[in-house]
């Protein structure tokens, strides 16, 4: 039997990723509904004891004998997240994260992203690619999944705190789930980065004829049907992290929170919905930190683990988006229900989004072939 032992894969740069699509949000929206329907039905494995890890993490001391190892400075992450996924997509892959919030001082972004997809049968790589783009977007893209299904039909009002890349990756997914958007509210830190969002606003999304810089999150929230808070910060002191009131929350209002958030009591109370991107995901996070997970994890579906714990929720009162979007349970139930949904980030969601923008780059040419062997030395 003859054998053919070359393994070549593609290596695409930036900007051959976004000649493949990966800045595509309505299809990445699509995409990311896709892979949740796989995830309820059980098509996927990540890391961990549960198969539902978020990924494993290289952690530093507070004071090491070693001057030059690193200190854990806010945002510092050294990872990987595998992730394996079936359904239509039957690969597995790897990124790489590596992030430090200092690298702005340095005309970096803060996080610097690569993704490794490979063959599910010999784990032969097929990939090698920039994943600063394609995690942002697929970032973004869950709130979007969560805003189709759980958002009021007439949602308008967009209300963002933060305005980085997370915030325009998360306003996109809305616009491409809520045609009717045409105004966002919008708290940021900085002069610099509210003015750059505004003209992508304006560039991006001209029917969004209303944008107003508002002073507090008090304002972000009151009056917008969807709310997002995309904002980043140090870990450790709940207090500090951005609150909701249910005071300020409308009736019918989607709330959808990838970054640090705190909800006060009412918040925390049986007539607010609670929906995560994915039960099992916060499991494990909660049994690899110390308690309360809360103050180590900032995600207000942590939160909801250390509910459970204190006795003030039960896992029935927990829903997945998966089982929304795979119709074996209701999307929004009426126009007055307020919900909050938890997203965490999954490598699921990276393995799903790189395979359609891998085979599309091949359909299409793009990328660098690069040869790892033709017959390997040991074998």
């Amino acid at each position: 039997m003859s054998e053919n032992t070359k393994i070549d894969f593609i290596y695409l740069s930036e900007q051959d990723m976004i000649k493949a699509g990966v800045t595509d949000m309505p299809k990445c929206v699509d995409t990311m509904e896709e892979m949740f329907a796989l995830l309820y039905k059980g098509d996927y494995r990540m890391a961990g004891p549960n198969s539902d890890s978020h990924g494993a993490m290289i952690t530093f001391p507070e004071q090491s004998p070693f001057a030059t190892m690193p200190k854990p400075t806010a945002d510092r992450r050294l990872m990987a997240m595998p992730a394996y996924l079936g359904g239509d997509f039957q690969t597995c892959g790897v990124k790489w994260y590596g992030s430090n919030i200092a690298n702005r001082d340095k005309g970096l972004p803060r996080s610097i992203l690569m993704f490794t997809l490979s063959d599910v049968d010999t784990g032969a790589p097929m990939a090698y690619m920039s994943a600063n783009l394609l995690s942002a977007y697929r970032t973004g893209a869950i709130p979007g999944v969560g805003a189709r299904h759980l958002a009021r039909k007439d949602a308008k009002v967009i209300g963002l705190l933060g305005p980085g890349v997370m915030g325009k990756t998360s306003v996109s997914a809305f616009m491409a789930a809520c045609p009717l958007i045409d105004t966002i509210k919008i708290k940021g830190r900085g002069r610099r980065s509210l003015e750059d969002f505004l003209t992508w606003v304006n560039e991006t999304f001209p029917q969004i004829t209303t944008v107003e810089v508002v002073d507090s999150i008090e304002d972000v929230v009151r009056g917008s049907d969807i709310i997002t808070y995309c904002n980043s910060g140090e870990t450790g002191d709940p207090s500090t992290y951005p609150l909701v009131k249910r005071e300020w929350v409308k009736p019918g209002a989607f709330l959808a929170m990838p970054a640090s958030c705190r909800m006060d009591d009412e918040m925390e109370g049986p007539d607010v919905r609670k929906v995560l991107d994915n039960t099992g995901l916060y499991q494990a996070w909660y049994e690899e930190v110390p308690k309360p997970a809360h103050n180590c994890i900032p995600l207000v579906g942590v939160r909801f683990m250390d509910m459970i714990a204190e006795g003030k929720l039960t896992l029935d009162d927990l829903e997945d988006i998966g089982k929304i979007v795979a119709g074996e349970a209701p999307g929004r139930r009426n126009d007055e229900e307020i919900i909050i949904m938890s997203v965490g980030g999954m490598p699921v969601e990276d393995v799903a989004w790189a395979t359609r923008i891998y085979r599309n780059a091949l359909a299409n040419n793009i990328g660098v072939k690069l040869n790892l062997w033709d017959v390997p030395v040991l074998r």
